[in-house]
Formats: structure tokens, C-alpha cells, sequence
């Protein structure tokens, strides 16, 4: 289906970088992270993580370094997968170092908890020896203590000024090739500071809100936050921060990128939360597709609509639609016009055979 003009974001401009040879900013597609939950030491679980990570389309995988033992495993790990791996970095100058020796694709550090320059130096030349990327990861749980002095708590003022500091130490040594996030569990702190610090830098921003919560109040908070810089062009990649498994942080991601128009994947399903018009069991049979479609790649819209109120008009929008009607006939579209009718106990069946037959098309 085509993008309608209302629905086109205008995207800030921002410098590209690299993360091996994935691009991030400039006319680069917003990209979707999210980060590992395993024992870093555990090279098979983690691998295994990842590559799940990867087959649900995930980017950039970020994996957690607080060892030396974990940083040795990087090496074998980033052999072992396909995506930029990402080093998180947290207090220990060093890991960051060995990190880039291993061979990750970007540091995440937090100036915060690195120390003092000369150590935030160290890990800048490693990533020049090494051709390594850097997040400046400034965290409002975690500020610089004499910025925290001046501001007295965490704001969208001080995770700004954070970033500035950090933003000059890597360009007085010469090093370019580096994204910002400057996050909060906060959602009006952290779109805040995004906006105030899009206004003075041109470096790619990763977007989320950290510490967002469970599967759904994350979700929503996450949607909020990050929906409401995307709308405004800002942000380069995002990452849906939740307590769950990391795989549905890839999901929400897309979600919120397919929600706005800017990228899809996958079937993007349109339905309706069900009334007494229904003519089949809405919510049973979305929960059945969303399962048995979730292995296509391709993205494909498809409308689920229970009766024939607003069933004509959604599937007048989507590639394959779906409307209930009286005595089990209901109506399945495609490309906005009537198709067939279709039975309630063959509806799984014909739309998951038209999905599939879409996405070998495309």
C-alpha cells in the first residue's frame, strides 16, 4: 500500500557512522537493538541468544562485558554471529579496551561510571586501533558527580550538558565515529533532553527509555517516548528497554517503526477488539495468526475486522482483508477489493495460505 503524504516523517539529518560494515545515521533505515540477557561467559547460550535475536530481526545486538572472562568470550561469540555486537561497558575502563581487542563492532560506555579522562582516552584510542564505534550512553541513574552537584537531580539540562562534556572529549581526540543516547525511566525527561540535544549535534542518537518496565507498561511507555522523537524526525536506532525476553523488545520496536510508517516487517495485523457484531471469534483467531504468521519477513498488511462496520473500509486499506458476515459469511479481500467468502472454520487457514502466497510475490 502506498504511504499516504500526511503520513511522511521528515527525518533530521545526521552524520553516518559504522559499526563495521552496518551504517548507522545519515540516510541509513532506523535500526532496532536490543541486548542480551544471558551470562556473557556462557559463549553458547549466548550466541544462541543473539542468533534468535538476529532471525527476529534484530540489528544490532548489545551483550554486557562486567568481566574479563566476558570479554575474552566476545571473541569466540562475534565469530559465532552475523550482527554488530555491542560491548556494554560499566565502571571498568578495561573491559572496554579489551572489548575493542576482541573485535566488538561498538563500545557502550557511560562517562559516568568510566572515570576520569585520561581512562575515557584509553578506551577512545582502543576504538581507533581497533575501528570500533562508541555509544556515549549518559543515563539519569547515573550522571557525573559534579554535574549532579550543579543540578541537584537528574534533567533533561544535565543529561545534555553530560553529553556535551562527552561529545568534546572524543572530538578533541580526534574521533568522529560515535552515537548519543541520553536516557531516563523518565519519559518527559528523556524526550526533553533528545529534543535539546538534537537542536545542538548532528551525531546519530539512539533512542529509548531505560528501565521501562514489564512486557506492557514498558511497551507503552517505550511507545510514548520514542514515538513522539520519531514523529519529530529525531532518533537513527532505537531499542525498547523491558523486563522480558529480548525478543519482544525486537517486536515493539517494529511496531512502534511500522505504527509510524517508517519501516516494516513482517504482517502488520489490523483488527478490532471484538463486540457482540462479531461474526467469528476476533481475538482467538488474531492470536492464532499472529502465531502461525510470525515467520514471515515480508512486510504485508492484513485486516481482522469482526462485522461489516468498519470491516469494508479497513480491508479497502490493507493488502488481505478480513469481514465478518451474517451465518458465517465472511469476506476476504485482496488489494482492497472482494476476493471469496470464506467460512468461519477456514478463515485461519485461507488467510495464512494468502499471507504466505503474498510474501513469496513480493
Amino acid at each position: 500500500m502506498e504511504v499516504r503524504p500526511h503520513r511522511i516523517i521528515k527525518r533530521k539529518k545526521t552524520k553516518k557512522i559504522n559499526l563495521g560494515d552496518f551504517f548507522v545515521g545519515g540516510d541509513s533505515p532506523i535500526s532496532v537493538q536490543s541486548m542480551t540477557n544471558t551470562i556473557t561467559s556462557d559463549i553458547n547460550s549466548t550466541i544462541k541468544q543473539i542468533n534468535e535475536l538476529e532471525e527476529a530481526g534484530a540489528d544490532i545486538v548489545r551483550v554486557s562485558c562486567p568481566d574479563e572472562e566476558s570479554t575474552k568470550a566476545l571473541k569466540k561469540i562475534i565469530k559465532s554471529t552475523n550482527v554488530p555486537i555491542v560491548a556494554d561497558i560499566h565502571f571498568h575502563y578495561k573491559r572496554a579496551i579489551e572489548s575493542a581487542i576482541s573485535g566488538a563492532s561498538c563500545l557502550r560506555i557511560n562517562p559516568g561510571n568510566i572515570g576520569s579522562k585520561d581512562r575515557i582516552k584509553e578506551v577512545i584510542k582502543a576504538a581507533k586501533d581497533n575501528h570500533c564505534a562508541i555509544r556515549i550512553g549518559v543515563n539519569a541513574g547515573s550522571l557525573e558527580k559534579k554535574i549532579l552537584e550543579k543540578y541537584k537531580e537528574p534533567c533533561p539540562e544535565a543529561l545534555v550538558e553530560s553529553a556535551k562534556q562527552n561529545i568534546k572529549i572524543l572530538e578533541d581526540n580526534d574521533f568522529f565515529n560515535f552515537k548519543i543516547s541520553v536516557k531516563s525511566s523518565d519519559v518527559f525527561l528523556s524526550v526533553k533532553a533528545y529534543e535539546s540535544l538534537s537542536k545542538i549535534c548532528d551525531y546519530p542518537l539512539h533512542l529509548g527509555i531505560t528501565e521501562a518496565g514489564g512486557l506492557l507498561t514498558g511497551s507503552i511507555k517505550s511507545s510514548i517516548g520514542i514515538g513522539k522523537l520519531l514523529m519529530q524526525g529525531i532518533g537513527d536506532t532505537i531499542r525498547v528497554s523491558l523486563s522480558a525476553n529480548p525478543i519482544e523488545e525486537v517486536k515493539a520496536g517494529y511496531e512502534i517503526l511500522k505504527s509510524l510508517g517508517i519501516r516494516s516487517r513482517g504482517v502488520q495485523i489490523i483488527s478490532c477488539p471484538s463486540c457482540a457484531r462479531q461474526a467469528f471469534p476476533v481475538i482467538d483467531t488474531v492470536k492464532i495468526l499472529e502465531k502461525k504468521l510470525s515467520h514471515i519477513k515480508k512486510p504485508i498488511t492484513l485486516s481482522v475486522i469482526g462485522c461489516v462496520v468498519n470491516g469494508p473500509g479497513e480491508a479497502s486499506q490493507t493488502e488481505i482483508g478480513l469481514t465478518g458476515g451474517g451465518d458465517g459469511n465472511n469476506l476476504l479481500y485482496l488489494s482492497g477489493l472482494p476476493h471469496k467468502k470464506v467460512a468461519s472454520k477456514d478463515i485461519i487457514d485461507k488467510i495464512v495460505n494468502l499471507v504466505e502466497t503474498k510474501a513469496k510475490e513480493k
